[in-house]
């Protein structure tokens, strides 16, 4: 298994960098802040995965050990491969994505391109009970006034993505007017 690359990146693609390590280039598949950290001049060093298959070795690269653990984590669910399984590492941060799980909130997931609602559903539901004490557990009704405010401020014309990372920054224990109020104020 390969676990790390530490190296120079000496080409980029839309989906791809090839990192130079030692004289050997490795074509590594990365996650958007992966590929981001790639971006600079010299040394980048890169968390990463090696996924086996009958015909061919893909090397998937991270930005960091919770993004790949991650990643194998969403592998385990079925109907979830390496690809899709990137996709959802690479539309948000781990902790945004852990929160989503606890919240069972399953748009969440479907808002990423190549995820229905059925392994949106297997997503929330296999991966809640595999992560357990991993994810802190909203209090009882907390996610519903979460998700309202969500909905609000996506009908006001944020995206999914945007009204969470708006929604993150406020005390949840708020009402939900407030939420979405204190959201829109701090946009403006």
């Amino acid at each position: 298994m390969i676990a790390r690359l530490r190296g120079n990146v000496v080409a980029r693609g839309p989906e791809a960098v090839v990192l130079d390590v030692n004289g050997v280039g490795y074509l590594v598949q990365p996650t958007r802040r992966a590929a981001q950290a790639a971006r600079g001049k010299g040394e980048v060093v890169i968390e990463t995965y090696l996924h086996v298959r009958e015909d061919a070795l893909q090397l998937y690269g991270f930005a960091d050990a919770d993004e790949r653990d991650l990643f194998e984590q969403l592998l385990s669910v079925s109907g979830v491969g390496p690809k899709v399984a990137l996709a959802i590492v690479s539309g948000s941060t781990p902790e945004e994505l852990r929160r989503a799980i606890a919240l069972e909130d399953t748009a969440r997931f479907q808002a990423i391109p190549g995820i229905g609602k059925k392994t949106a559903q297997r997503v929330v539901l296999e991966l809640k009970e595999k992560l357990g004490d991993e994810i802190a557990v909203p209090a009882h009704g907390a996610a519903k006034p979460h998700l309202v405010a969500r909905e609000a401020l996506m009908e006001l014309g944020y995206s999914l993505v945007e009204a969470d990372q708006a929604l993150a920054e406020i005390d949840p224990d708020l009402p939900t007017e407030e939420r979405v109020r204190l959201a829109l104020r701090k946009a403006a």
